[in-house]
């Protein structure tokens, strides 16, 4: 039920049967059936399919709000009853952008799980927009993506800071330099990240600050993910700007040079973003205590 639960609330929030679907992984008949399940359960219609549209039927509205305070109110006994216990265990789904779930997030982890064995936790990796997506359907209890929220329903906490790094392959005449201008950046072939990528929105955001927009730029390719980017950057497809996480190895072997922009550094927040409702679990607010205190000097002490 808890699963039928969430997805009515997904779909009633979307009013979307095919994005609910895309949101979540599943078949948009799967997501007919869970919803079907219901209806019949409850011996009512929960949707009006009328119209072109799908809007709440009475009987949908009310399910809607109690489903919400069930699912709410679930979360904060959970957390009283392991308060009470002193326990920490049960589980969480996470999600993660690219760059802090491929290379920030998995020492995290795995550091927390030998703290507490018994916690089970599933984490969720794509660009910050549909880690957003996620959030705010209910389908994940809470994110931790780079770049700027962009809709409404979420509440937003910076954890860290993150450098952005323009990378380049040995071969290339930028190797030998330490630092360019971002003007260079006009005339040399780039690679991008897709659109809805928190990283490809903070270099919008620098670029322009600069008087650069991508219209501007060569854009060699388009990928949707940093390790793509990196097997290009090396090929000498173009240049990019990754995430420093994301290159400590390249850089150390000299697979990949990086360079500095004179005109100073690229910098963004990495959040944690959650419901604006609220509702973390006990396990939830643990694990987030661990995420701040982390020593995350020693990723870049041992590489």
């Amino acid at each position: 039920m808890d699963i039928k639960l969430k997805l009515f609330c997904a779909v009633a929030e979307t009013r979307s049967f095919s994005k609910t679907s895309k949101i979540v992984h599943l078949s948009q008949p799967a997501v007919s059936l869970q919803i079907q399940a219901l209806e019949e359960f409850f011996e009512t219609k929960l949707f009006d399919r009328s119209g072109g549209e799908i809007t709440l039927t009475a009987a949908g509205d009310l399910l809607y709000h109690q489903a919400r305070h069930i699912l709410d109110h679930y979360t904060d006994v959970e957390k009283e009853m392991r308060k009470i216990s002193g326990a920490i265990k049960g589980g969480f789904t996470l999600g993660a952008s690219t760059s802090i779930g491929n290379h920030v997030l998995p020492r995290v982890i795995i550091a927390f799980k030998k703290q507490h064995p018994r916690v089970k936790i599933s984490m969720r990796v794509g660009n910050t927009r549909r880690i957003e997506e996620l959030v705010k359907s209910g389908l994940i209890d809470f994110g931790l993506v780079a770049g700027e929220c962009m809709g409404g329903k979420l509440k937003r906490e910076t954890i860290m800071t993150d450098d952005l790094v323009l990378i380049v392959s040995r071969e290339h005449p930028w190797a030998k330099k330490k630092v360019i201008s971002i003007l260079d950046m006009v005339r040399e072939p780039f690679i991008l990240r897709e659109e809805g990528s928190g990283t490809r929105q903070k270099i919008e955001e620098y670029f322009a600050s600069h008087g650069i927009s991508v219209d501007d730029m060569h854009i060699a390719l388009v990928l949707g993910s940093t390790a793509s980017i990196k097997e290009a950057v090396e090929g000498g497809v173009g240049v990019s700007v990754v995430s420093k996480w994301a290159v400590q190895r390249e850089a150390a072997d000299g697979r990949l040079k990086l360079v500095t922009f004179r005109e100073g550094n690229i910098q963004r927040d990495l959040s944690l973003i959650v419901p604006s409702r609220g509702h973390l679990s006990h396990v939830i607010d643990e694990f987030l205590i661990h995420v701040k205190k982390y020593p995350y000097e020693t990723f870049f002490n041992k590489s």
